[in-house]
């Protein structure tokens, strides 16, 4: 893939289909903006701009068919602080994935799949979160967009922080401790995407890095009860219609933020945050799940304090609530969070875990 900056100014040009800015173009490529209806979106999406569909969580993702041999991708990096932030990964048909960091306002991105395939189906994943700010989508130019296939009717949602949102996991360009905080993050690969991929469902990740149930780190003054109902959770900002998505599964990774916390104050807060859950989602089969990367000590009291939980809502009335504990440590990648290797076994546990359970 080959990224080609083109700038601000010159965006309405190659939107209006006059693509002047020094680009080799074959002159039978047409332009689809980013709300065409055959582009596919999965996540909390913001479509509050027309034609410019805004990705904020990570692992949001869309997808679209594309004939011909080079399809542009043209989108937008938000670029929070004055510079350059946001990761996507870029999947194309079968070919591996590729992580990609967007270096400027707008971006053009060159996409070539398998020559031997007149028709190329795409995948594009936001690696990185809301304190990162969004990356919107701005169009597409190929020859011709075509009509997607159905996406997958299962329906995951995981709900956590840092460890769900692929922090610190990839190391494959910029080790770790050196770069900015978010140079390793790759939503695409961690636990939550891996399983739904592996499971042929959807994935939404509801994670910010640092938020705990009851208690954030690094001085955040939000919690995960407080905007759970945000598209840009990390602001407390933009509210999600909950219908647009309802999922089968919803698998819940928090705790390790909060520490250990007194077992009424943070079971009660853990109830409450269910029934909120069940309100919403009805039908959903709702997993809690121990933090991977915990201490000995800190896990003994999560386990104890799910288990609880679990058994206390059962006694309310709840039979579709459940947990499932990792048997491991997983703290090989920056900040002792899971590496990507640890990500896809993590994910490919939860997989076989929910495949049990669901009967997929």
């Amino acid at each position: 893939m080959i990224v080609l900056h083109i700038p601000l100014k010159k965006i309405f040009f190659l939107l209006a289909i006059i693509l002047t800015s020094g680009l080799v173009v074959k002159a039978q490529l047409r332009t689809y903006l980013g709300d065409d209806s055959r582009i596919q979106y999965v996540g909390r999406i913001d479509f509050s701009r027309p034609h410019q569909p805004r990705l904020w969580l990570p692992g949001s993702y869309f997808c679209f068919q594309a004939m011909g041999d080079s399809i542009y991708l043209i989108v937008q990096d938000q670029q929070l602080y004055g510079q350059h932030q946001n990761y996507i990964e870029i999947v194309v048909d079968d070919l591996p994935p590729q992580r990609l960091h967007l270096t400027h306002d707008i971006d053009t991105i060159l996409i070539r799949g398998n020559r031997a395939q007149p028709v190329h189906h795409v995948l594009v994943c936001k690696d990185t979160e809301t304190g990162n700010g969004y990356v919107a989508c701005l169009g597409i130019r190929c020859t011709a967009l075509l009509s997607p296939n159905p996406l997958p009717k299962r329906k995951i949602e995981c709900i956590g922080n840092s460890i769900t949102c692929g922090f610190g996991a990839d190391t494959s360009v910029i080790p770790c401790g050196k770069g900015a905080w978010y140079d390793q993050h790759n939503a695409y690969m961690s636990y939550g995407a891996v399983a739904a991929r592996l499971l042929n469902a959807q994935w939404h990740l509801t994670a910010v890095s640092g938020i705990g149930l009851i208690y954030s780190c690094c001085q955040m003054h939000i919690t995960m009860p407080q905007v759970f109902d945000k598209i840009n959770m990390r602001d407390d900002s933009i509210a999600w219609n909950f219908a647009n998505y309802q999922p089968d599964v919803v698998t819940i990774c928090l705790g390790q933020n909060d520490g250990i916390q007194d077992s009424v104050h943070f079971c009660t807060a853990y109830v409450q945050f269910i029934h909120t859950v069940r309100k919403l989602y009805s039908q959903a089969q709702i997993i809690c799940l121990n933090s991977p990367m915990a201490n000995d000590q800190l896990n003994h009291v999560l386990q104890t304090y799910i288990r609880a939980v679990c058994h206390t809502l059962r006694l309310q009335g709840d039979h579709r609530v459940d947990y499932f504990f990792f048997p491991h440590r997983y703290d090989h990648g920056c900040g002792e969070h899971p590496d990507l290797a640890e990500q896809q076994e993590m994910g490919t546990l939860l997989a076989d875990h929910l495949r049990r359970l669901m009967h997929w």
